[in-house]
C-alpha cells in the first residue's frame, strides 16, 4: 500500500473523501479561529482588569472593542465556512463528504459546533448590556450573560478540537498541535470561570475556602483527560497546562499595556464606596491584604508552578486507559496544593477552616472528581467518534 494510500485510511470519516480544496479551507479556518479566540481571550483578561481597576464602564471600552473584534471574526469564520458548504451543496448539487445538514445548513459536526458555541456568545452581548443598566456596573463573573459568553466560547474552541481531527490525518504535528492548543483554550475558560471562587472562600471560610479545587474537579478534566485522549499522548494534559498559563500570562501583560497607551481615569474609589460589600469591593480588600493587584489570582508565580504537580500525577496514572482514577488523583492533589497555596496568602490565613470542614470539602471534591472523570471521557469518546 502507498503512503498516499494510508495517509487517506488515517483520516476521520468526516474528511476522508473531502477535496483538496475543502480540506484546505478547513485548515485554514481552523488556525483563523484559534488565533481569534486568543485575541478574544485576551480582551476578556483585560476587561476583568478593566472593572476591577477603573470601574466605569461602556459598552465601547477599550477591552470590550477587542474582545468583540476577536468574536466577529470567530463568527465570520464559523458561519463562513457553513455558508460556503451550504452553498456548494445548493449551487453545485453535491455536498463535501463528511457534512451534515443542520437547520438547512451545511458543514461538518466541528463547524456546526463551532457556529453554535459563538452564537451563544454573541447573544450574550446584548443580555450583559441589559444586565449592566438594570443591576449597575459593579458586576461578577458569575453573572448569567457572562457564562453564557463564556460558555459559548469554550463551546467555539473545543469545536476546534473536533475540526482539527476533520482537517488532519490521524498521525499529522498539525492536528495534534490543533487539538492541544484548542483544549489549552478551553481549559483557560473554565479556569477563569473559576476566579470568583475566590471572594467566596474569603468571605465564608469553611467548605467555601475549597470551593476552587472542588468546582477544579469538576471541569478542569473537561480539558485535561479529553487531551490525553484524543491525541492519544499522556503528556498532552501537562502541554495543555503549560499553554494556558502562557497564555495568561501574556494576557496580563496585554491589559498592563493596554492601560499605559489608554490612560483611563479610574474612578473605582467612588465605586466601592457606594457598596463597600460588592464583588469588586472584596476584590480590593483581599489584594490590599496581599499586597497584589486588584483582580489578579493568589498564589503568584508559585501557584502556577505548584498547578503543573497534580497534572503530573494525572499524567502519570495515563487518563488515556484509566480517566476516572487519573481524575480522582489528580483532584486531591489539587485540593491539597489550593489549600496550601491560598492558606499561605495573608489575606486567606485567618479564613482556613478547622479539620471538619476540610474533610467535608475533601469528600465534595473526590465525588465531584467521580463526575468530572466520568464526564471527560464522555465527551473524548464522543469527540472521537463524532457523528458524520
Amino acid at each position: 500500500m502507498s503512503s498516499a494510500q494510508t495517509a487517506l485510511l488515517e483520516r476521520p470519516t468526516a474528511s476522508s473523501a473531502t477535496g483538496v480544496e475543502s480540506l484546505a479551507l478547513y485548515r485554514a479556518a481552523l488556525w483563523v479561529l484559534l488565533a481569534a479566540n486568543l485575541l478574544a481571550g485576551w480582551g476578556v483578561q483585560w476587561d476583568i482588569q478593566w472593572h476591577v481597576q477603573i470601574g466605569r464602564d461602556s459598552f465601547w471600552i477599550p477591552p470590550h472593542v477587542m474582545t468583540y473584534a476577536g468574536v466577529t471574526l470567530i463568527v465570520l469564520v464559523s458561519f463562513g465556512v457553513l455558508a460556503r458548504d451550504t452553498l456548494r451543496r445548493l449551487v453545485a448539487g453535491r455536498s463535501s463528504a463528511g457534512t451534515i445538514q443542520v437547520l438547512g445548513l451545511s458543514g461538518t459536526p466541528g463547524f456546526h459546533l463551532a457556529a453554535c458555541g459563538i452564537a451563544l456568545t454573541v447573544l450574550a452581548a446584548p443580555i450583559d448590556d441589559l444586565w449592566h443598566r438594570l443591576f449597575g456596573l459593579d458586576v461578577t463573573l458569575w453573572s448569567p450573560p457572562h457564562l453564557l459568553g463564556l460558555f459559548g466560547v469554550t463551546v467555539n474552541t473545543l469545536a476546534c478540537a473536533l475540526i482539527a481531527r476533520e482537517a488532519y490525518p490521524a498521525r499529522r504535528w498539525a492536528r495534534h498541535a490543533g487539538i492541544v492548543i484548542a483544549l489549552s483554550l478551553v481549559y483557560g475558560s473554565l479556569a477563569l470561570a473559576l476566579r470568583p471562587s475566590g471572594r467566596l472562600a474569603y468571605l465564608y471560610g469553611g467548605v467555601w475556602f475549597y470551593l476552587s479545587p472542588i468546582l477544579g474537579a469538576l471541569f478542569l478534566p473537561l480539558a485535561l483527560v479529553t487531551a490525553a485522549r484524543l491525541t492519544g499522548r499522556r503528556s498532552a494534559p501537562l502541554v495543555v497546562l503549560a499553554l494556558a498559563i502562557a497564555v495568561g500570562v501574556i494576557g496580563v501583560n496585554t491589559a498592563r499595556m493596554g492601560f499605559a497607551i489608554v490612560q483611563p481615569v479610574s474612578v473605582i474609589q467612588e465605586e466601592i464606596g457606594k457598596d463597600p460589600t460588592s464583588p469588586i469591593a472584596v476584590s480590593h480588600a483581599i489584594a490590599r491584604k496581599n499586597g497584589s493587584t486588584p483582580g489578579s489570582a493568589p498564589g503568584g508565580n508559585l501557584a502556577r508552578l505548584l498547578a503543573f504537580v497534580p497534572v503530573l500525577l494525572l499524567a502519570a496514572l495515563d487518563p488515556r486507559r484509566r480517566p476516572v482514577p487519573a481524575t480522582l488523583v489528580y483532584a486531591v492533589t489539587l485540593f491539597a496544593i489550593s489549600g496550601f497555596t491560598l492558606g499561605r496568602t495573608p489575606a486567606f490565613q485567618p479564613m482556613v477552616p478547622a479539620l471538619g470542614p476540610t474533610v467535608a470539602a475533601l469528600l465534595l471534591t473526590v465525588g465531584m472528581a467521580l463526575v468530572g472523570g466520568v464526564a471527560a471521557r464522555w465527551l473524548a469518546d464522543r469527540l472521537r467518534s463524532s457523528p458524520t
